[in-house]
């Protein structure tokens, strides 16, 4: 064909993680649709000088749906190689200089979503696909590899440029790993961070990480585990990977490391350049750039298609330089979706990226400023218009919703394109420039819509407020017809636009006023021309120049010729046979004044006739003429002709576009064919002339390409015919076809005008389905989106309706396409609707079948009937020979007597009930008067029916009654259970109907029925609400069960099955119906329960909003108003059992004096609880509601939740002067904490309750003989407990820290080489320096006035009470081990000897050394040892007084063995006498094995320290 055609191509494909890409010397391409568009890029593209210097020189056709990956080799010497993937299945190789497949695989089972050409190895391609699966194919051995490392969908995958073997990939669920091909695809990391779609990963440029200055403490995230810790290798050797994800943030990657070490968010951007609809919502694609050699930068796109340059080596200021900032306009309008870089042939390094705007930009990355873009086209093309007053400006209707006007005069760009989007939002079907005023540009849509376009300005179009029902096909600007012609000059404009719809109508629509009512030309035609049958479906208009003559195309085939103003008809033209797609009227300006009567059609029978209209219109001829034989005729396209357009440069030159894929260019004056153009790879939709240059066509198809191209170029002078035809229908096949979506089942369009071929055309493209766009459908329902159209194989007919397709999930139209659709300018044949008189109705059967065929017998039989008939009429008595013929001849009936008639009657419905038409008999014998007897009858044969039941009534009441039960159980049989209701309703029997539909499950119908007919408080009502109730109680639908509680008037009922489901809203609403029902019991509890679902999100909002419920709650609105202020107080210590996600109420975030004056002060301020009445009501409350004692296992919330119970009593006591209560249930809270093993809590409710001590307490008591003396005791001696802790540990701590127990001067701090094995379980191992047992460590005041107070803890009765209870434990202990032993001696013996029993019994008896010990104790002991020493036990426990058994005491032996660790570790802080109390604590109450360890293992140490320390003192 020569030299390559100017394209304006299609929108590159959507939503692919790398679906373009560079290769050095200036070789770009991009994925669209089914094909590979291959640009030249620098001095080599043979650009025009002074214009972008970049063209697009071919495509590579091959696959049959939408291309996913295109990757080039990137190798020296084989740059002319590349690879694609697609959705269907295949990856192939290329050649791009000869643009053919090297080969191919079809390795995938399922959509392949990732490819990428290894930098490393030459002919290494990686894919993988939506299930996971990876496959390795190495191009010169054709072998290759499978790998399935993770289920999970994959998004993207790049292959290291520093390593063969290493590939990365991101999944669609934020995970991002690195494998190893080498070894059957290992995962060497897996990267977690990022929460949603993987988009792009991109290696850093250079090997090492020593080109960032990244401080991992400061960036990295230490919580986030990404993979598994390895030795570094030569593999694994350092190197950054950056990712960028759906969740708005990039993150760089440490390979050494194994962890995140960057992460940029990206800023949101005050929008620049327009083209957007405000009221979409923006997507988001995060794709990367990493420039080479540039380690330190970071290109990515951000949300609304702005580029950005980061700066890495100032990370914690996330420094950005957005791209073009000095041109308004250049960046992208919508989210970028590739990244790909370019060195030209002159070393210029640039940047093409692709974009959702259907632009691609290139991009100086020397300045940053965009150097030129590419438009391309995101739907068919379905029109064309050159504007006749700005020469040059090319407006397109494109499918994608947008209407672009192309400047193709530009001497500085190509092309030039703006784009025009607002309130258009469907399909561009049709346009037509104003023929004299600047920038106006009509437009109609596939949605029926007609509006005005002012191009010279931003604003918004003008919509006519009259719509075609259908798809506008075609517009017109013409002189005023009535009515609108009707006034003066300057009251009506000059011209006004006409539209041709595709329910067959014309429109005028006033220009001056879209917003009035536009008129339907056809009034005028029938009035003008006293027209009283239907006129045809109009399917084209033209005007001629000159403006005098309208011709109308029609969908039979038909031309009409009217003349202006009153559109008087003219002529007729009956040469085409279908639908008319196009009119083209010549141009004046010729040399030969004559040819503008020429007139060009095409419809769908593929053949152009031109007619000479100058006679006609010179001969004013009072009636139409029919004109039956075209001037020129002109044969060659194989299928329906789309568009016409005459050479406004030559006299009777017509340039044709066709569903044959072809444009050809005629002279028609010769009827011969000048040149073919074949280079669209679809249906061709529009063609028109350049108004300029002579030697230049632009033709739009369904390929989504406008082409521009030179006649003198073409190589073929023809349409294709013979096998050229069947090879170009080859190549329209390759196109994609239309896949059904799966999820939804859109309807579908009626076709505005059907085809009158073979094939059904999916012809309507399913408005109500999710548009699709450029490869993806875009559930987000985008204004701007691509069509769904579908390129069909060859007919040899045209349509003008849009075509229509089911949406294709991968945004392709697959290939294979019969030819069904039409594409916008195309015009169908709609469906031929059969007049209503030519339908042959269906005769009814006939009454009296046998009667009647006896009547057409033979001549002598029907003679032979009328003697026999005179006979009988006529005779006074009937002899047997006349009575026996008659009997024979029962057909006579009809004319004889009635008995004769019933006879015949009675034949005639056996006849009809052997026939199976029993509805035919009943009417016979309805006509014979016995109603009865047919009730009968049909009841027997269960053939009763609606008429013959509502006839029942004329045979009497009791018949009646009868036929309808009868009916009934016909209906229950049949399972028509609810029409059987019906039909016993109808005789009043109520209870029977509700009876009948309860029994068969129909719930709801029976309640309307017994509601309707029954008094309210009748039981039935309430048994069928609470049989419902309970089965759908059953189902789990507890909602509409509780609504059939309440109809029972069972609001308790109700509230417990709401309550069912658990959750904190069923909860609510259960407590609020029970309150409103009485129940205030159950709403109480129903409400706490609410209140406790939502402690557990820390809901503290909603808890107490729950709470507020029920006014007996109003106790437990102060615990859970302690409990929040307690998490406050936890959360601002750092504590993880005060954390919260969820904000607290205004008044739990004080943090200003005591922690019980705030509790005060926050019940004072929000619960009004201030006098003393209130607080001991408050308190009464309380103390009925009792938890159980805390364990290890004990939830930490639940945990809160009692122990702060315990403290609002507390509280409340302490507010009513009742210390007694008060210290009884402080000490509740503290014991909880302890039980549970909760140190910090405990220690934390001492700091918030105790601040100071428990003197405040012990002053409140007063008198030493109070109830509450020993429960003070314990605790004080809980309190010094955590004390001597705390500063045991303080002295435990690295010689850097000091705290409020312990500080030092001089000191030297050195580290113990070694401990004890049978180190206590109260002091573990640490690699920390401590200070040794000599050095100068000084105890603060506070700690040694809590040393002094721990003689409080040797209380002998609490030890020798401790003692007993671990006598009586281990006893019970050592008696159920004996037991267990035994029942398994006994098992053994009953199922007889086991081989394996010993080597049983030899694994379950190895503990470790303390059990074995225990063990061996055990064994020593007998059973009557056993039992004496429990019974001791027992008796000393029962000596000892309440007081001490009540209250819990810290263990005694515990706290020795602390106080000796303490003296140990700093020697005198501990007095000689305490110690020595202490060891023999120990030595008489330490009976177990771990108190002698422990205290054997102090002794030794302190004595091994102390000789440690005597060298480094000397």
């Amino acid at each position: 064909m020569g030299q390559e055609p100017r394209t304006l191509p299609p929108s590159p494909n959507w939503y692919c993680a790398r679906c373009s890409d560079a290769v050095t010397g200036g070789l770009f391409g991009f994925a669209a649709r089914t094909s590979v568009f291959l640009v030249r890029v620098g001095p080599g593209a043979g650009a025009i000088p002074g214009t972008p210097p970049f063209r697009v020189i071919g495509e590579l056709v091959g696959h049959t749906e939408r291309v996913s990956g295109f990757t080039f080799s990137h190798h020296p010497g084989q740059y002319n190689l590349c690879a694609t993937s697609s959705d269907d299945g295949t990856v192939k190789i290329w050649d791009v200089e000869t643009k053919t497949i090297v080969t191919e695989h079809a390795l995938h089972q399922h959509t392949i979503s990732a490819l990428h050409w290894s930098p490393r190895v030459k002919d290494l391609i990686v894919s993988g696909d939506e299930k996971g699966v990876v496959f390795c194919y190495w191009l010169n051995r054709n072998d290759s590899q499978y790998l399935f490392i993770e289920p999970r969908t994959i998004f993207c995958l790049t292959c290291s440029p520093h390593h063969e073997d290493l590939v990365a990939i991101g999944y669609k669920d934020g995970i991002v790993v690195i494998i190893d091909i080498s070894k059957k695809g290992e995962v060497i990391h897996r990267f977690r961070g990022h929460d949603d779609e993987i988009h792009s990963i991109v290696w850093c440029p250079l090997p090492g990480e020593d080109c960032l200055s990244i401080n991992q403490e400061e960036n990295a995230e230490p919580e986030i585990t990404n993979g598994k810790v390895i030795a570094e290798t030569p593999i694994t050797k350092g190197c950054y990977l950056a990712t960028g994800s759906k969740d708005q943030t990039i993150r760089i990657w440490s390979c050494s490391r194994g962890r995140g070490v960057m992460i940029l968010k990206l800023p949101f951007l005050k929008r620049r350049g327009g083209g957007i609809d405000p009221t979409i919502k923006e997507r988001l694609w995060l794709t990367l750039y990493w420039p080479r050699n540039q380690p330190t930068q970071l290109v990515s796109s951000c949300f609304g298609g702005e580029l950005l340059l980061w700066d890495l080596t100032q990370s914690w200021r996330r420094k950005y330089t957005l791209f073009s900032t000095s041109a308004e306009g250049q960046n992208h309008s919508r989210i970028v979706f590739n990244l790909c870089p370019l060195q030209t042939e002159d070393d210029k390094q640039l940047l093409l990226s692709t974009s959702m705007d259907r632009d691609v930009k290139c991009w100086d990355m020397a300045n940053l400023e965009c150097c030129w873009t590419l438009p391309s086209l995101g739907g068919f093309a379905y029109s064309l218009a050159f504007s006749p007053v700005d020469v040059g400006c090319l407006a397109i209707g494109v499918g994608d919703g947008m209407i672009r006007v192309w400047n193709t005069l530009s001497i500085k760009n190509n092309y030039d394109v703006k784009n025009f989007w607002q309130g258009v939002k469907s399909k561009v079907t049709a346009l037509c420039w104003h023929p004299n005023k600047e920038g106006c540009l009509a437009f109609g849509t596939d949605d029926g819509k007609v509006g005005l376009y002012d191009t010279y300005s931003n604003k918004p179009p003008q919509i006519s407020s009259t719509y075609h029902k259908k798809t506008v096909y075609t517009l017109a600007w013409g002189p005023p017809v009535p009515p609108m012609s009707l006034g003066g000059e300057g009251d009506r404009p000059s011209l006004t636009l006409y539209s041709c719809g595709g329910e067959g109508i014309v429109l005028q629509h006033n220009p001056w006023k879209l917003s009035g009512e536009a008129f339907d030309i056809n009034k005028l035609i029938r009035d003008t021309n006293s027209i009283k049958y239907k006129l045809p479906v109009h399917t084209e208009i033209s005007w001629k120049t000159d403006g005098k003559i309208m011709a109308l195309g029609n969908e039979d085939g038909s031309i009409e010729i009217f003349q202006v103003p009153s559109l008087k008809l003219i002529c007729t033209i009956q040469q085409h046979h279908k639908l008319v797609n196009t009119i083209a009227w010549h141009h004046e300006h010729g040399s030969q004044p004559e040819l503008s009567y020429l007139m060009a059609s095409g419809s769908n029978n593929a053949i152009i006739y031109v007619h000479n209209l100058k006679t006609v219109l010179e001969s004013n001829a009072e009636s139409p003429v029919t004109i039956t034989e075209p001037y020129r005729t002109l044969s060659g396209h194989t299928a329906r002709i789309t568009s016409l357009a005459w050479s406004p440069h030559h006299d009777g030159r017509l340039v044709s576009a066709s569903y044959d894929g072809t444009a050809q260019v005629w002279d028609t004056l010769r009827e011969e064919p000048l040149c073919n153009f074949r280079g669209h790879r679809g249906r061709l939709l529009c063609v028109v002339w350049s108004p300029l240059d002579p030697d230049c066509i632009y033709s739009g198809a369904d390929d989504f390409c406008v082409y521009k191209w030179l006649t003198s170029m073409q190589d073929h002078s023809r349409p294709p015919q013979g096998k050229k035809s069947v090879e170009l229908e080859k190549k329209r096949l390759s196109q994609p076809k239309p896949k059904p979506k799966k999820k939804k089942k859109p309807t579908l369009r009626v076709p505005v005008k059907q085809e009158s071929f073979d094939g059904n055309e999916e012809e309507s493209m399913k408005e109500n389905s999710v548009p699709v766009e450029n490869g993806v459908s875009d559930q987000e329902g985008e204004e701007e989106a691509q069509e769904p159209e579908s390129p069909c194989g060859l007919t040899s007919v045209v349509s003008k309706e849009p075509i229509i397709c089911t949406p294709v999930s991968s945004g392709f139209e697959k290939s294979k396409v019969t030819i069904n659709n039409k594409v916008t300018l195309l015009k169908k044949d709609p469906p031929k609707e059969k007049p209503e008189t030519s339908v042959k109705k269906r005769k009814a059967r006939s009454m009296l079948p046998l009667s009647t065929s006896l009547d057409h017998r033979s001549k002598e039989e029907l003679h032979h009937d009328c003697l026999a008939l005179a006979t009988a009429k006529h005779s006074k008595e009937l002899n047997e020979d006349v009575s026996a013929d008659l009997e024979e001849r029962f057909h006579l009936g009809l004319f004889t007597d009635r008995t004769t008639l019933y006879r015949m009657i009675e034949t005639e419905g056996k006849g009809h009930l052997e026939n199976g038409h029993p509805e035919l008999f009943h009417q016979l014998m309805l006509w014979k008067g016995d109603l009865k007897g047919v009730l009968q009858t049909a009841a027997e044969r269960g053939e009763l029916t609606d008429n013959l039941v509502a006839m029942a009534p004329v045979a009497g009441y009791n018949v009646w009654l009868w036929a309808v039960e009868a009916f009934v159980k016909q209906l229950c049989f049949q399972d028509q259970h609810v029409k059987a209701a019906s039909h016993l309703l109808s005789i009043h029997k109520v209870y029977e109907a509700v009876e009948l539909l309860k029994s068969n499950h129909f719930y709801r119908e029976a309640i309307a029925v017994a509601k309707a007919r029954l008094r309210p408080e009748d039981p039935v009502l309430k048994d069928l609400y609470l049989s419902w109730g309970t089965i759908l109680e059953r189902d789990g639908h507890y909602a509409i069960a509780a609504k059939c509680y309440l109809g029972a008037t069972s609001a308790y009922d109700a509230a417990k099955v709401l309550a069912k489901k658990g959750d904190a809203a069923s909860l609510r609403t259960a407590a609020e119906l029970a309150a409103i029902g009485g129940e205030k019991e159950l709403s109480a509890s129903l409400a706490l329960r609410c209140a406790q679902e939502l402690l557990l999100a820390k809901n503290w909002v909603g808890a107490q909003e729950a709470l507020q419920l029920h006014e007996s709650l109003q106790g437990q609105r102060l615990v859970f108003c302690v409990l929040e202020l307690l998490c406050r107080y936890l959360e601002e210590k750092q504590f993880p059992e005060g954390r919260s996600s969820s904000s607290y109420h205004a008044w739990a975030t004080g943090t200003e004096g005591l922690f019980v004056q705030r509790v005060t002060a926050v019940w004072r301020s929000i619960f009004s609880l201030d006098t003393p009445e209130q607080y001991h009501t408050a308190l009464q409350k309380l103390q009925n509601i009792k938890y159980p004692s805390a364990t290890n296992n004990t939830p930490s919330k639940q945990l809160l939740l009692h122990i702060c119970h315990d403290l609002t009593l507390a509280v409340l006591s302490q507010q009513v002067a009742s210390w007694d209560k008060a210290v009884t249930a402080l000490l509740q809270a503290v014991v909880r904490s302890y039980d549970s093993g909760n140190f910090t809590i405990m220690q934390e409710v001492y700091s918030a309750f105790l601040p100071d001590g428990c003197d405040y307490l012990r002053d409140k008591l007063g008198d030493h003989q109070s109830p509450a003396t020993p429960a003070f005791k314990s605790l004080e001696a809980f309190f010094i407990y955590g004390r001597l802790y705390e500063i045991w540990w303080s002295l435990s701590r690295p010689c850097s820290e000091s705290s409020v127990w312990v500080r030092a001067g001089h000191r030297t701090p050195f580290v113990k080489q070694s401990q004890p094995l049978d180190s206590p379980r109260t002091e573990e191992t640490d690699p920390e320096p401590r200070w040794p047992p000599g050095s100068d460590l000084i105890l603060t005041e506070e700690s040694e006035q809590v040393l002094s107070a721990s003689k409080e803890l040797f209380s002998e009765k609490h030890a020798s009470l401790q003692k007993s209870k671990r006598t009586i434990a281990d006893v019970q202990e050592t008696l159920a081990e004996m037991i267990r032993k035994h029942q398994k001696s006994q098992l053994c013996t009953a199922s007889g000897p086991n081989k394996n029993e010993p080597k049983q019994e030899a694994e379950e008896a190895l503990p470790n050394a303390q059990s074995l010990c225990k063990e061996e104790e055990k064994e020593t002991v007998s059973l009557p040892e056993l039992t004496k020493r429990l019974t001791e036990a027992n008796e000393r426990m029962a000596k000892f007084p309440e007081s001490i058994k009540t209250w819990p005491f810290p263990d005694v032996l515990e706290c020795c063995l602390v106080l000796l660790h303490i003296g140990s570790q700093c020697p005198g802080c501990v007095t000689q006498e305490m110690q020595q109390q202490a060891q023999e604590f120990l030595q008489k109450y330490g009976n177990t094995k771990a108190y002698k360890r422990c205290y054997q293992s102090l002794c030794t140490r302190t004595f091994k320290d102390l000789e440690e320390t005597v060298p480094q003192n000397n």
